[in-house]
């Protein structure tokens, strides 16, 4: 994917890297903090950050609401915000950051977790409801907007009723884990595109049905937390 960008790219005429007027972007990945919630289905936003900072060598660093880390490509600096303020309060986060790095919304990517969408498939969106999900209802709640985009990670829904709370907030299994890793490469991959090729291109490319994955019987059940809830 990243040969079809630079091929795109390259068909532009060349520009000095210091000609080039910097464009910032905010990436942020919902989850919440602490060792409770570590390598859990609704912390995907936070693994997928992390595997881009591995990938960047870059590190997350202690900052206001969050985690904060970031790397420039082809003029673009990309700040990635890790959200301290845990799930349901996500959006003071994330209008901290748009403010003070002067950010627009259309530059605003949120990665979250979809029950609604099978085990790591990818759905990028321009904009959409909340779908249920109290990250995200945060976010649209404070900037006073449902327009921004968003990458839906499909983590499945492989739970018996009323169980959804215990299963999104459930460690991966070693199966599910197999099928995420490189799904994680591509959110980079489909980063880059969004900041340099556009969020329709973008999504032609990496909306796309993800292969099955065999499921063992058991899951982790850690039990439900008021303050974390999806």
């Amino acid at each position: 994917m990243l040969t079809i960008l630079k091929k795109w790219l390259g068909q532009s005429r060349p520009v000095k890297e210091d000609k080039i007027q910097e464009v910032k972007y905010l990436i942020v990945g919902l989850g919440n903090i602490g060792p409770d919630y570590h390598n859990t289905r609704h912390n995907i936003g936070f693994m997928a950050l992390d595997h881009i900072a591995e990938q960047r060598n870059v590190s997350f660093e202690p900052a206001r609401y969050g985690d904060k880390a970031q790397f420039r490509f082809k003029g673009r600096t990309f700040i990635m915000v890790k959200p301290s303020t845990y799930m349901n309060l996500s959006g003071k986060a994330i209008h901290y950051w748009m403010t003070k790095e002067k950010i627009p919304v259309e530059n605003l990517l949120v990665i979250v977790d979809d029950v609604a969408l099978p085990l790591a498939s990818l759905r990028l969106k321009a904009k959409g409801s909340d779908g249920g999900h109290n990250g995200l209802s945060s976010i649209i709640s404070i900037l006073g907007t449902d327009q921004f985009p968003r990458l839906r990670f499909g983590i499945g829904n492989d739970f018996p009723k009323g169980a959804q709370v215990h299963f999104v907030l459930g460690k991966w299994e070693k199966e599910e884990l197999e099928v995420i890793q490189p799904v994680l490469k591509e959110c980079e991959e489909l980063i880059i595109s969004f900041a340099t090729i556009g969020i329709e291109r973008t999504m032609n490319f990496f909306n796309k049905k993800p292969k099955s994955v065999k499921k063992s019987a058991s899951h982790d059940n850690p039990g439900q937390k008021p303050s974390t809830t999806p």
